[in-house]
Parts: structure tokens; sequence; C-alpha cells
């Protein structure tokens, strides 16, 4: 399996986040792609091939100008404003403001747009985040030039990216973007399989009312896990889109045997949608010694759930998004790669 990778993710580091009751190191780091990528080469999964360059308009075509206008500038602004630091909202929208208004000013289009405090842009953020779409879209082109699986190895990480807001680590929706380009270029159904620890929100929300993208996400349950607002089983889609998202949310503690309970109930439905094509959003902060996650998960179950999405006969595209347990990450991550791989040549 070919893997895209991108150096200029490094361009990307969060200085910290608040958690509970204090600031710390930030989990979502450059080390989490640099071991992974070292896990691919001391395996042997494949060729590493970096990024083509694409412009705006696969992006544009899932996210709001305003959006990524600021994404670019908000930099460059908050240091005109002899401001230290990273960009960052300090307030967010909630029920009976407006939503028919964006602020001119920084703050107000931080607080519009953003929703969270764990997602602070850089000077140098916009590179890495171009460049993480830059991988989603050259793993995507290669799926579509015949290709059965290759590996997008994206940081920053975007499920929970929004077409009109980011937060949760995530700028733009890098699984989103792809099975968008995969639509537009012949294409006429892509399912997404998110199966991070936390509810892919942003995926969600962009395909809700759709019904030629099928979402599936096992997660955490939203009432005790991020990103808490969606997530919940009887969110089934809208208008055109109903019956086509599947939430599977599991409690704290969930282990193999249910998390694979769940898996299955999602590829069912995959396998009757009739995908062309499959988008995987590989979270591995299911493993079980993830600092900011609840799950059970060890080491072989990782190779099992590649093995699982094989079965589908899908051509695949992988696209990295979390898991915090840095020793571990590349381990898991390409445990399900292989997985996936040795399945195939059965």
């Amino acid at each position: 399996m070919e893997t895209i990778f991108s150096p200029n993710h490094r361009l990307h580091e969060s200085p910290g986040e608040l958690l509970h009751d204090g600031y710390v190191p930030a989990f979502e780091k450059p080390e989490r792609a640099e071991l992974v990528l070292a896990r691919v080469k001391e395996t042997g999964l494949g060729p590493v091939s970096p990024e083509a360059h694409y412009e705006l308009d696969s992006i544009l075509r899932v996210h709001d100008a305003g959006l990524v206008a600021l994404l670019q500038s908000a930099a460059a602004e908050w240091r005109a404003l002899n401001r230290p630091g990273c960009a960052i909202p300090f307030t967010w929208a909630t029920r009976g403001m407006r939503q028919d208004r964006i602020p001119t000013g920084l703050d107000g289009r931080l607080s519009y747009y953003g929703f969270d405090a764990g997602t602070p842009i850089t000077p140098t953020s916009w590179q890495a985040i171009k460049s993480s779409v830059d991988v989603a879209l050259t793993a995507t082109a290669r799926i579509t030039n015949g290709a059965r699986s290759v590996f997008g190895l994206c940081r920053p990480p975007g499920h929970h990216a929004g077409s009109d807001h980011y937060g949760g680590y995530c700028f733009l929706n890098n699984a989103a973007i792809a099975a968008q380009h995969f639509l537009d270029g012949g294409a006429s159904r892509v399912a997404i399989l998110d199966v991070d620890y936390h509810h892919g929100n942003g995926t969600q929300q962009i395909f809700y009312g759709r019904n030629d993208v099928l979402v599936v996400n096992i997660h955490a349950g939203p009432d005790h896990e991020y990103p808490f607002r969606l997530g919940w089983a009887d969110e089934t889609g809208a208008q055109a889109g109903e019956g086509f998202n599947l939430n599977l949310p599991l409690p704290a503690g969930t282990n193999w045997q249910g998390w694979s309970q769940a898996l299955e109930t999602g590829l069912r439905r995959i396998a009757v949608f009739g995908a062309d094509v499959l988008v995987v959003s590989l979270g591995v902060d299911t493993y079980k010694g993830d600092p900011i996650s609840q799950f059970r998960l060890e080491h072989d179950d990782f190779t099992r759930m590649g093995a699982r999405i094989a079965s589908l006969g899908k051509p695949t595209v992988f696209l990295m998004e979390g898991g915090y347990a840095v020793a571990e990450i590349g381990i898991n991550a390409v445990n399900v790669l292989t997985g996936f791989e040795g399945a195939a040549r059965l």
C-alpha cells in the first residue's frame, strides 16, 4: 500500500491546549505523524510518496469561502494587532445569538467559525493545513487512477471541521474533501467510515442532507465525550439525506467485542449502500492507552479492524485522524493497514 506524506505537517504545532483546570502540552503534535511514518517504513508497507499540489477549488466545493480565508489570514491579522501567540477564539456562538451576520473584526470571525480553544492558528498553520488536504487529494487521485488502497498520512486531522466551522484540532475536512472529489471525478456513491474515538461531527454536518455520501461513525457517546453536540443514534440524516447517516455511539470502556459488533453493523450498511469507493477516517484513539479516550482496543484489534474493512471489497483510501498515545500510534495505525492488505490478498 502506498503512503502519501508531506513534511509540511510540521509547520503546524500548537503551543498547548486547555484541559479541565489547566493549560497542558498539546496532544495533537508533529510527533504523531512522524511515528506513523517511521512504522510505515519499518514494516515495509509500501512506497512513500510526496503530495501533489492542488488549487483551492476542491476545498471550496466543501467549505465556506469565509472559513478558508480566515484560516489563511488569521495569524497575520493577529500579529498585526500586536498580540503574541496564536490566533484563537475566546467566545463561541450559542443559542439565541445571530447566525446571519459575520463580524468583520478578527475576534468576531474567530468566534463565528471556531468552536473550541484547542485549535490555534499559528503563523505557519495554513501551509500545514493546505498540505494535509493535498495529501488527501493525492491519495484520492491514486484510487481514481486504479489503486485498490492508499494511505493518506494527513496532519492536521480533519473530521471535526464542518462546512463553515473548525475545531477539535481540525481546520479543513480531509475526508469530506476526498469524498466530494471522488464524486466530481465520476463516482456515483461514496461511503465514509469514521473509526475515530470521537464523533466526526464535521463530516456528518457536511453530508447530512445528501444521499450520495453515506457517513458511518463508530464513536464514544456524545453525552460524555467530545464534541458533545452531535453523535446520537437518532441523527439519521435530513430531507434527501434521511437514512444516509449512521451513528453507532458506544459507552466508555468498550473493548473489541463491543466495538467489533458496531463495526459489523456499519459494514453491513455500507454494503447495502453500494458505494463505488470507501473513505476511512482512521483514528486510532480507540486504543486502551490513549490519554484522552476511554475505549479498550488492543494492538491486534486494529489488525482485525483492517481485515474486516477489506471484506467490503471496495477501493479504499485511509486518511489519518486521531490517536494520541504517541508511542503506540504507529503500531496501531499500520496494523489497520497491514490487516487490510493481508485480507485483501486472500
